[in-house]
């Protein structure tokens, strides 16, 4: 059985971990921040102990056979409740958010199972390297995420322009070559939709401006998928 300064450290060391990676979800505006991950952490540790030392009263007590794995065991399954209130959200590209926060609460629920068990090299050593992931790794993955999305150049026009002299305009662009494109004219406009894997940012800007002059087009955007 842990001492109660044992137990006070266990669960401060597992609050503050919880705490470095709850930090940085809570700059940047997440769903679950500082104190949630602190939580969740603190609340993983207390189990770990809970399911070590909680049933040691009736150990040695016939027909009594004591498995410590249980009760922490439903850590991972029950944080995936509060790991699904992260990620039902979408925005209006229809991608989804929160995946990261999710796994974030995952690991965190971890390190707190970890630390309360007393592998505090294992804790402190997968909090160093969630936040490596976390905020070192975030300008890496997003200069590859845009270079390899799919971009979209959306254009509104009068409902009678010509499709075809649209797109010859854009065929004509050296550095700009669309693999698809769809045409909508249900609505009180034309909607045209090209599809780009790759472009030169200089040539489509130019072509954005050329269109943009033409009277029959109301409106030009860029979205990237």
């Amino acid at each position: 059985m842990y001492s109660w300064q044992e137990i006070l450290f266990r669960l401060f060391l597992a609050s503050v971990f919880g705490a470095l990676i709850g930090l940085e979800r809570e700059q940047k505006d997440r769903a679950a921040g500082l104190r949630t991950h602190m939580m969740v952490s603190l609340g993983s540790a207390l189990i770990m102990m809970v399911s070590s030392f909680g049933f040691s009263d009736i150990l040695g007590s016939d027909h009594v056979v004591l498995d410590p794995s249980r009760v922490a065991a439903q850590v991972i399954s029950g944080i995936g409740f509060i790991g699904a209130g992260t990620i039902l959200f979408m925005n209006q590209q229809g991608r989804i958010r929160g995946l990261t926060t999710a796994a974030g609460l995952w690991t965190v629920a971890a390190i707190g199972l970890a630390t309360g068990g007393g592998m505090y090299f294992a804790a402190g050593a997968t909090t160093v390297l969630a936040l490596i992931i976390l905020w070192m790794l975030r300008p890496l993955e997003k200069r590859f995420s845009q270079k390899f999305r799919q971009k979209t150049l959306n254009i509104e026009a009068d409902k009678n322009a010509d499709i075809k002299y649209i797109l010859d305009q854009i065929e004509e662009t050296k550095g700009v070559n669309y693999i698809s494109y769809s045409a909508d004219k249900t609505g009180p406009s034309l909607s045209i939709q090209l599809k780009f894997e790759s472009f030169d940012p200089k040539k489509i800007g130019e072509l954005m401006n050329s269109l943009q002059q033409k009277p029959e087009i109301h409106k030009i955007f860029l979205s990237t998928l």
